[in-house]
C-alpha cells in the first residue's frame, strides 16, 4: 500500500481487516460475549489512567528488551493464543509466527491452531509457547505436549476461564461453524467433529466445547500437568487476587491476568483493573502477563507500570493477519513497539525496569 494510505495506529488495521474477511469470521474474531460490555470495558479501563511523567532524564537510548524464563525478547509485546488463523489468511499461524519473528516478538500458539505444531516451529523466528484447553481427553493433551516439546515449544499456557463458552451472541444469530479447508489440525478429527456441525442459532465452537472441556477440573488435577512436563506452566484467565496466590500455592511459574478478551464472563473485570492485585497476590515470585484490551503503545506502558511482565495483544495482530499476512502481524507489531519507545522517551524512562508504578496516577 501506498505510504500516505499506511497505517498509523492499530486501529487502522481494523478497519483495512474488515473488508478482507466474511461477515460471519469478522463477528467470530470482533465479538464479544453476551452484551459485550467486558470487551468495551478492556479498552476503556485504559482511558481512565493517566501517565506522570518525569523531566530531565536521558532518554538518548531506549531500550525494551526484556526476558521470561531465561528467553531474551526484543520487545515486552507478545502474542495472545487464539485459534484458527486460517480463518484470515490462507497461511495460517505460519505467516504469524514470520511476522512475529521479524519483531522478536514471543508467540502463544492455540492448541485450536490451523497449521501443525512441526510447520509453525519451523517457520518461527521468535520463541513459542503452546496454550492448552483442559480436554476431557488427556491423552490428546499428552500428545500434544510431547510434540510441542520435541518442536521447541518452551512453555504450556492452560486456559482455565472456558468452562464453558460465553454466549457469543454474533456467532450465534450466525450458526457460525468453521468453513471447509480451516481445522484444528493438531486435534483428533473426532474430538472437533462438533466445531464443523452448523446449527441454526447456535455456534459451532460453543457446542463443540460442551462435549470437551473438563468441567470438573480442579486446582488439584495441576499436580498432573506438572507431572507430564518440565517446561514452565502458566494459567491463563486469572482477574482476582485470591486465584493468583493459589497459583503460586500450587507451584505453577506464572499467570495472564486475561478475561479472555471479553469472550467469555460479560461484565468481567477490565484486566488492567485486575492486573494489580494479582502482581501483589504473588508477590514477585513469578511473571505476570496480561492481555485484553491494549490498543497503543501508552496501553503497553500502562501494564508494565502497573506491575506486568509483558503483555499480549490479540485482535490487532489478527487485523494486520488479515490485511497483509505475515508483513501485516510484523508492522502491528512494529507500530506497538514504536509507541512505547515513544512513550518511554516522554515519560523518562530509558528501560523497561525505569518503568514503576509512581509513572501513573492511581
Amino acid at each position: 500500500m501506498g505510504t500516505q494510505n499506511a497505517p498509523l495506529r492499530l486501529t487502522d488495521y481494523r478497519d483495512l481487516a474488515a473488508g478482507h474477511v466474511t461477515r460471519p469470521v469478522w463477528d467470530f474474531v470482533d465479538g464479544g460475549s453476551g452484551d459485550e460490555r467486558t470487551l468495551a470495558a478492556n479498552t476503556a479501563a485504559y482511558d481512565h489512567r493517566r501517565l506522570r511523567p518525569r523531566i530531565l532524564t536521558d532518554v538518548d537510548k531506549i531500550d525494551t528488551r526484556t526476558a521470561l524464563f531465561g528467553t531474551p525478547l526484543a520487545t515486552p509485546i507478545g502474542l495472545a493464543p487464539v485459534a484458527y488463523h486460517r480463518l484470515l489468511h490462507p497461511e495460517g499461524e505460519v505467516a504469524t509466527v514470520r511476522g512475529a519473528g521479524a519483531a522478536g516478538a514471543l508467540t502463544v500458539v492455540g492448541i485450536f491452531a490451523s497449521r501443525t505444531l512441526e510447520d509453525i516451529a519451523q517457520a518461527a523466528g521468535g520463541p513459542l509457547w503452546l496454550q492448552l484447553y483442559w480436554l476431557r481427553q488427556r491423552a490428546v493433551l499428552e500428545q500434544l505436549i510431547d510434540r510441542a516439546e520435541a518442536a521447541g515449544y518452551e512453555a504450556f499456557v492452560v486456559t482455565l476461564d472456558a468452562k464453558r463458552i460465553g454466549q457469543r451472541l454474533r456467532d450465534m444469530r450466525n450458526g457460525f461453524t468453521l468453513p471447509e479447508g480451516v481445522a484444528a489440525v493438531n486435534v483428533d478429527p473426532a474430538v472437533m467433529a462438533e466445531a464443523h456441525q452448523a446449527a441454526d442459532g447456535d455456534s459451532a465452537i460453543a457446542a463443540h466445547a460442551e462435549t470437551s472441556f473438563d468441567r470438573a477440573l480442579t486446582w488439584d488435577d495441576l499436580a498432573w500437568l506438572r507431572g507430564r512436563t518440565s517446561k514452565p506452566i502458566l494459567l491463563k484467565g486469572v482477574l482476582t487476587a485470591e486465584d493468583a496466590r493459589l497459583a503460586a500455592e500450587h507451584g505453577v511459574d506464572g499467570i495472564v491476568v486475561s478475561n479472555h478478551g471479553g469472550r467469555q464472563l460479560d461484565n468481567a473485570v477490565p484486566t488492567i483493573d485486575a492486573l494489580e492485585e494479582c502482581v501483589q497476590a504473588v508477590a514477585g515470585t513469578m511473571p505476570v502477563l496480561i492481555d485484553g484490551g491494549i490498543r497503543r503503545g501508552t496501553d503497553v506502558f500502562t501494564a508494565l507500570a502497573l506491575g506486568a511482565s509483558a503483555v499480549l495483544i490479540g485482535r490487532p495482530f489478527l487485523w494486520g493477519l488479515a490485511a497483509d499476512g505475515a508483513d501485516g502481524v510484523a508492522d502491528v507489531l512494529r507500530l506497538a513497539a514504536a509507541e512505547l519507545e515513544h512513550t518511554m522517551t516522554l515519560m523518562g524512562t530509558p528501560t523497561l525496569a525505569d518503568i514503576d508504578r509512581t509513572a501513573v496516577r492511581p
